[in-house]
Formats: C-alpha cells, structure tokens, sequence
C-alpha cells in the first residue's frame, strides 16, 4: 500500500496536469456544454479520481444522538434521490415452474413485484431437499449483473448451481431492459442506455434517478423474496454485484439494513466531483451519482452506511480498464478507508465492517467471487448449509474460458480473455452451460399478458408521463 503523502502527491500531479490541459484548452475552440450536464469524451479521459471535497466532521466529534442522526439522514437523502418508496410495494411472488439445471439442484422460474407497478423474472437457485441433506436454514444470495448482462448471462446461472451445492438460495434476476424485460427478449439490448432529457423544471439528471431507484428496488425486493422463503435465515442474505452491479448494490447496501454482506467485484471506485461515475455517459450511473452530491464525501458515506450495516468485499483487478483501476489505485482505496474509518468511528461497531479490498496483479475486469476467495469470503459471513471451509480449500475448479467453450455458453468477445472473465477459476465442476429457453422465467403467452408490467419500453412510456405530470405541476407553482 502507498502512504497518505504518496496519495497527496498524486493528487498534486493530477491538479497539475488540468492546469496544463485547461492552458492548453484556451488555444482550441470551446465546446458547448451538453445541456443534461453530461461529460464529453475529452472530460471522461482525464477524469481522474475526480476533484477534492470538503471533509465531513468525523463522528468522534458528534455526540452519540447526533452521529445516529447523520446516518439516519444519508440514508433518508439516499432514498430521496433515487425516489426508493418509504414502504416496498407487495411482493406477490409467484412460482410458475420449476426444473433440475444439473444434479442435486433445482431452479425455479420466479416473478416478484418492485416499483412503478413493475414485476421482475427471476430463475431461483436451491439445493435439492430429495438429494441432498443439511442442518438449519439456507443462507440467501442475490446476484446482480453488470451492465448488459442479465439472468442468461454464464456467471448467473454459475453462481445459482454453485452457491445451491455450497448450500444456499440464490436469486439470478433481469436488469430492467435486458432478457424479459426488453421488448425483444434480448441480452446485451442495452435498452435503458437510451438517454431522455428530462422536461423543463425537472433536474437534468430526474430520468437517470428515477431508473436508478427501480434498479434499488428490484435488489431489495429480491432480499425480501428470500427473507420471506421459510428455508432461508434472513440473517444470513448476501449480494453480489459486478461491474454496473457493484454499483448498484454498493448503493443498496448503504440503505438497506437486512442485508448482512455485500460483495462488489470489478467496481467500489466512489471517487469525488467529475469523476469516474460523475462522467460516465450511462443514464443508470451518472445522474444518481451526481444527485447523490449532496451527501459531501459520497464515497466515504456509501461506505460508511455500508460499515453500520455489516462486512463487504471489493475485489478488483490492478489492470481494470474498464473501472479505471490506474487512477484508483490501492493508495485511494487506503484514503477512502480512513475517511469512512473517522465517519463510523475508530471505536464503534461498525468500524469492523469497514470495506475490505482484494487487488489481483495483472487481472482485468471479472466477477471474482466464483473464485476460491470468493467463495471462502462468503462463506465466512453467511455460512454455507452444504460446504464448509475445508471443502472450499479443497474443491476443484472450472476454468471458464474452456467451460464456455466446451459447453457452447455465450461470452461476448471483449470479455472472453484471459484477464478477464474466460481466465477465471471458478469453483465447482461439471456444471452445464444451461439452455436460454430454460432460463425463462415466464411461458411466452404469460409474457404476453405481462409485458407492459415488463419490459423497460412500458416503464419508459409511463415514467415519460409521471415526470410531464410533476414537471406541469412544478411549472404551475
């Protein structure tokens, strides 16, 4: 790790070189602001760590009414925001089939209510009660993918069969605009990537928020799924989150209490102002970063919310392009850690949930927690019903670039590399690459039915006339 002075030092270089870039600016043309405040090209290259904010008064100084009143409130602001309800809506879950994807596991096609009268597909993992035998309640997992990816992605339906014979409930689920929630019934649609300008008198970032918060919720009401199941001990529920995933659910777990442990891999970079997430072009992670400016120090807050709530793993690569790794290197992380450490209190239980990292030399973008490490992490918080720590030190691996391969599993291109998702070793063996039709949720004239309460194409249309409405009414005040 690099000390604080060697932090400072990058920090110096860095404000240097936008002295030089903004000198060198003055003899080119200027370009026009985008009006919705998004970055150019040019900003998002030399984005950095993004720029300084003032400190927040460590907890050390706050009485003990005070600092619970703080947390309090970066959790109700967290919620304002991202317009999270006050009360979740119904679950009304419903289980419309169920099948064995390999031995000693089934999976069943699954619905669940969220927000804005949306209902989201889901394919649930469990161990098989008539083959496979354990003591006590299953832990809960949820599995929330990057950006493109959905419940057909390799990692999901992995990560259902492996963390089923390690002995828990898994919940693999489509992001909003993916799978069955795009009109198309297609992965990698990158459906809500479509930016839409909010109407005047609203924020320019009110859309981008809004499809954020939904995003919150279907999480969260996949934790309430699997508290609600009678096999599983809410005490024990994780998520897991890669790349847009971690993300997401490092927001989730600064909100939400019933979560015991988060895990993000391939992401945790909160920086400052203008920044990684301030300049990313994606309605999903701009606009609700940005909206969340009013928390100050947004990186140390998140993790500080996420400390009072329980432990959590970032694991990263050091050669991440992807996250930007070479401007948030391990020194950052180390800054960001102390500032949560001084927010919580060095002496407070939630000091000993601050964040834990796991850098890998020369890796790139990968959802490592198929990884042995992973999976020993996890196991560590949740407890396993099936596998212990000597069965996760000893079980063989699958390396996914010759499982995807021999099992005909889709990988888009610019992650089937060895420092990326297809060099992984996962844990397990003899998994089958499961079939896309198998994967669906709902039978086709049942989608049908639903798929105005579906697709992010019908959450687009009504969200379009839920901003005209609160914009007119703004307009008339």
């Amino acid at each position: 790790m690099i000390s604080l002075s060697g932090f400072t030092r990058s920090l110096a270089i860095a404000l240097l070189g936008s002295v030089i870039v903004s000198a060198a600016a003055q003899s080119t043309p200027q370009q026009i602001p985008d009006p919705d405040g998004r970055a150019s090209s040019a900003d998002r290259a030399k984005a950095g760590f993004g720029g300084p904010v003032a400190e927040l008064p460590a907890a050390k100084t706050l009485s003990e009414g005070q600092q619970k009143a703080r947390i309090e409130g970066w959790r109700a602001e967290i919620r304002k925001q991202l317009f999270i309800p006050a009360v979740l809506p119904d679950l009304n879950a419903k289980t419309w089939s169920t099948f064995a994807p390999t031995t000693g596991v089934l999976a069943d096609r699954v619905t669940y209510a969220t927000a804005d009268g949306m209902i989201v597909p889901a394919i649930v993992y469990r161990p098989d009660p008539a083959t496979v035998h354990w003591k006590g309640k299953l832990p809960g997992i949820v599995i929330v993918n990057g950006h493109g990816s959905d419940k057909f992605g390799w990692y999901a339906f992995y990560s259902g069969m492996l963390f089923a014979k390690a002995g828990a409930m898994v919940v693999t689920y489509d992001p909003i605009g993916e799978g069955e929630r795009n009109e198309n019934k297609s992965s990698r649609a990158g459906s809500h990537d479509a930016w839409v300008s909010p109407p005047a008198g609203l924020p320019r970032t009110d859309w981008g928020q809004r499809l954020a918060g939904l995003m919150q919720v279907d999480v969260m009401q996949a934790v309430e799924y699997l508290a609600a199941r009678p096999e599983v001990d809410a005490k024990r529920i994780a998520v897991a989150g890669y790349s847009m995933g971690g993300f997401i659910v490092g927001i989730t777990g600064a909100v939400d209490m019933r979560i015991h442990a988060v895990l993000i891999s391939g992401g945790g970079v909160y920086d400052g102002p203008g920044g990684y997430f301030d300049s990313n072009p994606l309605p999903c992670q701009m606009p609700p970063y940005k909206a969340l400016l009013s928390l100050g120090e947004r990186g140390a807050v998140l993790y500080a919310l996420n400390a009072e709530r329980g432990p959590m793993l970032v694991m990263n690569g050091s050669d991440d392009t992807v996250m930007d790794m070479a401007h948030h290197l391990p020194d950052w992380f180390d800054v960001v850690r102390n500032r949560t450490l001084a927010l919580v209190g060095p002496d407070s239980r939630a000091a000993q949930n601050v964040f834990t990292t796991i850098v890998y030399p020369g890796i790139s973008h990968r959802p490592s927690w198929v990884d042995r490490q992973g999976v020993a992490w996890l196991n560590v918080q949740i407890h396993f019903a099936v596998w212990n720590a000597e069965t996760i030190a000893t079980e063989p691996t699958t390396h996914v670039g010759e499982w995807i391969k021999a099992n005909n599993v889709d990988l888009a291109p610019g992650f089937n590399r060895e420092d990326r998702e297809a060099g992984l070793n996962a844990l397990g063996t003899g998994f089958p690459g499961i079939k896309r039709d198998d994967l669906m949720a709902l039978p086709q004239d049942e989608w049908l039915r639903e798929k105005d309460r579906l697709t992010y194409e019908a959450w687009a249309a009504k969200t379009k006339v839920t901003e005209a409405t609160v914009a007119h009414e703004k307009m008339g005040q």
